[in-house]
């Protein structure tokens, strides 16, 4: 039976409803009828009715106000208003309170039963959904293994008291452990030629396919086994009290998942063993040194069982203080020295992984590779700072890279394609100053007291390199370009005017003109009368 109240500030209408209704042949208790809104309110918050009929326009508080509190406080409350209002805003009101129904006065006996059918049918339905305890057993049976999961993750990760986990243990069906415990960590290095970019669900996939060879591998008594939600593979394996016999089996376990994944799936997986632990409580001690020891990876490479008890044994040695690689590699790359270049990442990461050195000195040392790198693009590109940009960016991909093997690889590619964008800038911005050489060379060539560096203070470079990249780009030295600029201009003058020998030496930058005229016959292979008259008989023919 559900309990219904009314709310009106018209009596006969509370009356009628009380009175022409049988409340309980639809289900219903009528537990009370109120004038205004504040009344209800009250009887809400002591009752808690599973239905309340009120209307809107009421003294004190009126019935949208009065939804407005049940909804928030008693969602689970069903509400039914009554108006006299035809109003759209009402409705809409009405509808943003999620009041189940909004029915326009005056309604008649029957609407009102029918009505109270409606509702009861919904709530009905509401309650059978609710207490279907066969469904809610069955949804809980499918939940049970992700709980269980996320259980022993937390037992591993953060851990629980001695209470929480008999409990769990209870609820969940696992067995009591052994006194010793280890913690195996299995993490997929990468997919290899498996590698599938298409769709999402291949990746899951495979992932799906190492955790059936994992569980097969190790599924017996005295392991847990769960995955991550860093999509890693974990198992608890317990034993008794022999420390050395139970590294021994972990480890052999462990080597045994491994191959099989490499062999059937044929990609390759890293796994990390950690500190062993009397107690379920210090199982995080455990966990956090095989997430610990899965760091060197980093240094020795993919496709190994790594065990803390290895890697405690080999003392780091501390990296040199004088191990400037990066700025080595740096001044390389702007040399353009390839061989170099390669030979100093190919001994940096040498040095690194024969030094066993903590990962985050790995990480200080490659950043700052990356930011020397960055510089040199910066000083050396700045002409397109887009593309610099970019390439920029690109050195940040190193943050994503399992190994120094991987590193080592990823440098030398990095520095090929940096070297060679340098390259391109730098003959790019050569040419441009080899143009502007000569855009100097024809403007300024009647200066006779023009010199080389002159031009080389123009184009900012260096007398050397100027010379040298001059020849490459012209064929010709500086001199001979700028001589043979002054004869041509000599040539048009002799041919389209009629000033003198010494003006035209004297307009092309020579103040001698027997110099000039040798250096014209010798360009030219006739002096410049000759040339003239020359000239002159073509154009009379």
């Amino acid at each position: 039976m559900y309990k219904v109240i009314i709310v009106d500030d018209e009596a006969v209408v509370r009356v009628g409803l009380k009175n022409t209704i049988n409340w309980n042949e639809h289900g219903f208790e009528l537990i009370g009828d109120y004038a205004n809104g504040r009344e209800a309110w009250d009887a809400v918050e002591q009752h808690k009715p599973d239905l309340v009929i009120s209307d809107i326009s009421m003294p004190f508080m009126d019935g949208l106000e009065l939804a407005g509190l049940i909804s928030t406080q008693y969602p689970y409350i069903k509400i039914i208003i009554l108006t006299g209002f035809d109003e759209f805003e009402y409705a809409q009101q009405a509808i943003r309170l999620k009041v189940s129904d909004f029915i326009l006065k005056p309604i008649t006996a029957n609407e009102i039963r029918a009505l109270l059918n409606r509702v009861k049918k919904e709530m009905d339905e509401e309650t059978k959904h609710r207490e279907d305890l066969g469904r809610l057993k069955s949804q809980l049976n499918q939940s049970l293994p992700l709980l269980k999961e996320r259980f022993l993750e937390r037992l591993v990760a953060v851990g629980l008291n001695h209470e929480e986990i008999t409990e769990r243990f209870s609820y969940f069906g696992i067995p009591a452990p052994l006194p010793l415990h280890v913690v195996l960590i299995v993490d997929i290095d990468d997919f290899g030629d498996r590698e599938l970019h298409s769709y999402e669900h291949d990746v899951e996939f495979l992932r799906f396919a190492a955790f059936d060879i994992f569980k097969e591998t190790l599924e017996r008594e005295g392991v847990m086994l769960f995955r991550t939600r860093e999509e890693r593979m974990v198992a608890i394996i317990s034993g008794q009290d022999d420390e050395s016999l139970l590294y021994e089996q972990v480890y052999s376990l462990a080597e045994q998942v491994r191959h099989h994944i490499e062999k059937y799936l044929k990609f390759t997986v890293t796994i990390g063993i950690g500190r062993a632990c009397a107690h379920l409580e210090q199982l995080p001690e455990s966990y956090k040194s095989a997430l610990s020891v899965l760091d060197y990876r980093f240094l020795l490479g993919k496709n190994r069982v790594l065990s803390i008890l290895d890697m405690e044994g080999k003392p780091s040695i501390p990296l040199p203080p004088q191990l400037d690689w990066d700025r080595k590699l740096a001044s390389a790359v702007k040399r353009g020295a390839a061989q170099e270049a390669f030979q100093l990442i190919e001994d940096g990461v040498a040095e690194l992984k024969s030094s066993l050195a903590p990962i985050e000195a790995c990480f200080l040392q490659m950043q700052k590779v990356v930011l020397s790198l960055m510089n040199s693009i910066q000083e050396l590109v700045a002409h397109d700072p887009e593309a610099s940009f970019d390439r920029q960016m690109r050195l940040m991909d190193v943050y994503g890279l399992k190994t120094l093997d991987e590193v080592e690889i990823w440098l030398k590619d990095v520095v090929r394609s940096v070297m060679s964008t340098i390259a391109d800038n730098r003959s790019h911005l050569t040419n441009m100053q080899i143009h502007r050489a000569v855009e100097y060379i024809e403007t300024n060539y009647a200066n006779d007291k023009m010199s080389l560096q002159d031009i080389c203070r123009h184009v900012l470079m260096s007398t050397s390199y100027f010379s040298l990249v001059f020849k490459q780009h012209t064929g010709e030295t500086y001199i001979e370009y700028l001589t043979g600029v002054r004869i041509a201009r000599a040539k048009e003058l002799l041919h389209n005017t009629t000033m003198k020998f010494y003006e035209i030496a004297e307009q092309v930058g020579y103040k001698d003109p027997n110099y000039f005229s040798i250096l014209f016959k010798k360009h030219t292979g006739i002096t410049p009368k000759d040339f003239r008259e020359k000239q002159l008989k073509e154009s009379g023919n």
